[in-house]
């Protein structure tokens, strides 16, 4: 009777353990259905926060683009003529052009900002809040639809009063997107030049600096040729052997002993100078005459379009790309988080897209309200121009503040031990 019944609870644990693993199997199964399946299944049926990013990235693309279609007024679009009779824009006084591009872009701040405050401190998967940020996405159509138009019921002085105040979210966008790239190329720049993969990777790294000097060097020398054939080009002078002296002081400090960061970091800093310094000086007043061939024609042909459509995808890859770097801000980094932590910071997500908002319609009006823009073109401007220089500036002072930092606070801690 007692081997009986020892034998019957040998059956039950077999059964029982047959159930759990059962189970398990399940469970794996469904989670490799839904990590496999097709993006379209996953946004239907799975709130999926890596596929959510896609998505919002293509509603700021919508918006930019209509921005652009508000701002030159294209006659194709009857939708927007339609707008001309909300009271708001004085019966279509300000539904359209440089004021109908504010309009857009309020519309997309405040969409954004809602989602952040609704956001904003998610920490972990299959909350109710990563459910929203993920999901819902009829809701949030019809909410960034209604976000759109109802900019276009506001006063005239309401938008003049957010145009101002997007100068300075544009500035706050310009500086995350700085200190993401800046983090990026000094994360880059320890990692190959660390020593597991010191020995290996050695090689690599003097060719793939040697290639960003000479780039640098090259486009220095182009810039002389395009945007200063003359010598009483002083300003545009004034900007390249700016940037040739910003190079080397770059290259002296990452090299001086005491910080010894290599010669990679300096190089890509380096492109990257450049290539402020190019879109500086390409931002400059068509009729400028220190550019090459500064008087062509006013007429839009193929050639402005395609620069304005990539101008248009780069500040969309620009947001999205700055928006999933939220870990570079974080002042306390957890180098084994959760398996059910977010990926990414969903209300520094949000805000970046937010700012980036005021960031597009000050390209799209030239930083300045006042003067015209011709159509089929994008951040051009004396306003523009010394935007683009500024950042230049900053970029290299907080580059090479990053460098410095860590030895003047060990000397300071050094001095009061």
């Amino acid at each position: 009777m007692l081997s009986s019944s020892s034998s019957l609870t040998e059956m039950e644990t077999v059964e029982i353990n047959t159930r759990i693993s059962n189970q398990d199997i399940g469970a794996s199964n469904t989670t490799t259905i839904s990590k496999y399946c097709s993006w379209y299944t996953q946004f239907r049926n799975v709130s999926n926060p890596w596929m959510a990013r896609y998505a919002y990235a293509l509603i700021f693309l919508m918006a930019n683009m209509l921005a652009w279609a508000a701002r030159d007024e294209l006659p194709t679009l009857g939708a927007l003529l339609e707008m001309k009779e909300f009271r708001g824009c004085k019966v279509g006084k300000n539904c359209l052009g440089k004021e109908g591009v504010l309009r857009v872009s309020m519309g997309c701040f405040v969409f954004y900002m809602i989602m952040f405050w609704s956001t904003a401190g998610t920490s972990k998967l299959n909350d109710a809040r990563d459910k929203w940020h993920s999901g819902w996405w009829s809701l949030k159509i019809v909410l960034w639809v209604v976000t759109t138009l109802f900019p276009f019921l506001l006063p005239s002085q309401i938008i003049q009063i957010y145009g101002h105040v997007s100068h300075f979210g544009a500035g706050i966008f310009l500086l995350v997107q700085l200190i993401s790239i800046i983090s990026f190329i000094t994360w880059l720049n320890d990692r190959w030049t660390s020593e597991k993969y010191a020995e290996r990777c050695q090689i690599h790294v003097m060719i793939f600096a040697l290639i960003a000097y000479c780039i640098c060097l090259v486009g220095i020398i182009l810039m002389y040729i395009w945007y200063a054939p003359q010598p009483y080009c002083l300003l545009n002078l004034f900007f390249i052997t700016g940037t040739l002296i910003l190079l080397q002081i770059m290259t002296t400090v990452s090299l001086h002993s005491k910080v010894n960061a290599g010669i990679l970091s300096p190089g890509l800093m380096g492109l990257y100078t450049v290539y402020l310094c190019w879109s500086a000086m390409r931002s400059e007043p068509e009729e400028y005459i220190c550019i090459l061939n500064s008087d062509f024609p006013t007429r839009t042909d193929w050639q402005s379009i395609i620069s304005f459509v990539v101008a248009i995808l780069a500040i969309v890859i620009a947001t999205f790309s700055t928006g999933i770097d939220s870990k570079c801000f974080q002042f306390r980094k957890d180098d084994t988080p959760a398996e059910d932590d977010v990926p990414y910071g969903y209300g520094f997500f949000h805000a970046v897209f937010a700012t980036g908002a005021m960031y597009f319609a000050m390209l799209l009006n030239g930083w300045n309200s006042h003067h015209s823009m011709r159509k089929w073109t994008i951040d051009v401007g004396w306003a523009s121009t010394w935007v683009r220089i500024i950042n230049e500036w900053l970029a290299v002072c907080l580059y090479v503040w990053m460098l410095l930092a860590p030895i003047i606070w060990k000397s300071r801690y050094a001095d009061s031990t």
